[in-house]
């Protein structure tokens, strides 16, 4: 009896917060639907040179708003399913999301007034909410069974954010009080890319490692080569970060560097593409997940491609240009996009187990299938497939009309998304009807065993 409690006590302490994900997904989907229809509301304020203070707003809108709010409501999930390490809602995770919430808010209104100081502050308190978030994570790696190269890549993408995150405030005050040495657009660039491969590559390569084999599904690449990824990706944020502050020519080695980094993780996901596992039951016919990480791939080398030219070429009207388009293939076609393609298959697990807390018959719930609308979510994939290289045309070309049509589909996409993800949440806390008398739909095929799910997660 003894025994059997132990267990319930522990398969309970690594079920997921009922609430604190979806807040976070809340706020990462508003965040994004903001950016893009800011720009096809305004595309002229958008457009031009990328160094002034709306652009910037957008930009963080997309980076703190949307990936990084989404990596940290992920973290509550693949924490307790993915990494098997406890991750319960407690005053401080509460607190670090009003402080994240209310420093991005603070941020973009700054940005979009041109008042810097105000912006830098709130800059403080996104970082704070970041850092207590983080703090736990670290803390619960510690016993993690998990592999030693996964928790190096989610450990040093905290430090680097922490370390971006100093590096933007301090960018803030320094437009107010100008103290810092060095030319300011250069600590700019710099600070971008300590962020973009620093922070968000290295969470989304590390956790990559732990979902993508739950996506396919696929066994994860075992011994030690995954530490390769880590060690050539911190290499190329730091050396990045350094050579662009200075101004060296040295830069093109570092972003050589980040590029193998990205290199060995994507020979890592062709291995688990030819060995594949077998499908358990209950997931999408049609595979959006794996669709949307294609084409962020697909951006990937694009941004290899356009970073190597960039790094090699002297600054010219060209390279301005092309810098815009490197930045919408880098943070929205592959970042951005990777994000959306990890919640097409998060965000139903965590509708089973926010259900799973209340639930009258715990092993007959809807499956993902029956929870997710796939003409939206295929409608949503066209939506970015179409619009993440218009919108890079329309920044290069300084097209307009392209512009606008791009962001526009991207607005809907992230709309789209937005819409699935409040479907969901009424299958989690009970609004439409179905999770605790899910033998309703059985004949029709729409019942998954609680086994099937689990195994979704835990491949």
């Amino acid at each position: 009896m003894t025994d059997g409690r132990m267990m319930t006590d522990a398969r309970r302490a690594l079920m997921p917060p009922r609430v604190l994900p979806w807040l976070y997904f809340g706020v990462a989907y508003v965040s994004l639907i903001l950016a893009f229809t800011a720009i096809a509301w305004s595309p002229r304020a958008a457009a031009g040179f990328f160094y002034h203070a709306r652009l910037a707003g957008i930009v963080h809108l997309v980076t703190l708003g949307w990936i990084t709010v989404s990596i940290l409501g992920a973290l509550y999930l693949v924490g307790p399913l993915a990494l098997r390490t406890p991750m319960p809602a407690r005053w401080p995770d509460a607190m670090a999301f009003g402080s994240v919430t209310i420093g991005i808010v603070g941020m973009i209104a700054h940005f979009w007034l041109a008042e810097f100081g105000g912006m830098a502050w709130s800059g403080m308190m996104v970082a704070l909410g970041i850092l207590v978030v983080g703090g736990r994570t670290w803390r619960g790696l510690r016993r993690a069974p998990v592999p030693g190269a996964v928790k190096v890549h989610i450990r040093l993408a905290f430090l680097n954010i922490g370390a971006a995150a100093t590096m933007g405030v301090l960018l803030g005050f320094d437009k107010v009080y100008r103290f810092l040495p060095g030319f300011v657009l250069a600590n700019v660039v710099a600070h971008a890319h300590l962020a973009a491969v620093g922070w968000a590559a290295m969470m989304v390569v590390g956790i990559g490692y732990r979902m993508l084999p739950m996506v396919l599904p696929a066994r994860m690449p075992a011994g030690r080569t995954p530490y390769a990824s880590a060690i050539l990706l911190e290499t190329g944020a730091l050396g990045l970060f350094a050579t662009l502050v200075c101004r060296s020519a040295w830069s093109a080695l570092f972003a050589a560097a980040a590029a193998a980094g990205f290199i060995a993780f994507a020979a890592h996901v062709a291995v688990m593409l030819r060995h594949r596992l077998p499908r358990p039951r209950g997931l999408p016919a049609v595979d959006y997940a794996m669709r949307h990480a294609f084409l962020a791939f697909a951006s990937l080398a694009v941004t290899v491609v356009l970073g190597a030219t960039l790094a090699l070429r002297e600054p010219s009207e060209l390279t301005m240009r092309a810098a815009l388009a490197y930045g919408v293939f880098g943070l929205v076609g592959f970042l951005a996009q990777m994000v959306a393609g990890m919640q097409t298959r998060l965000l139903p697990l965590l509708a089973w187990f926010t259900a799973a807390h209340r639930a009258a018959t715990p092993d007959l719930m809807p499956s993902m299938a029956a929870m997710t609308a796939q003409p939206l979510a295929g409608t949503a994939w066209g939506l970015w497939f179409w619009g993440v290289p218009a919108l890079a045309a329309g920044f290069f070309f300084n097209a307009i009309p392209l512009l606008t049509a791009g962001a526009a589909a991207l607005a809907v996409a992230a709309a789209i998304g937005a819409i699935q993800a409040g479907r969901l949440a009424g299958y989690a806390f009970g609004v439409r009807g179905r999770i605790s008398c899910g033998h309703h739909d059985a004949e029709r095929g729409r019942v998954a065993p609680q086994q099937s799910v689990v195994q979704a997660a835990q491949q």
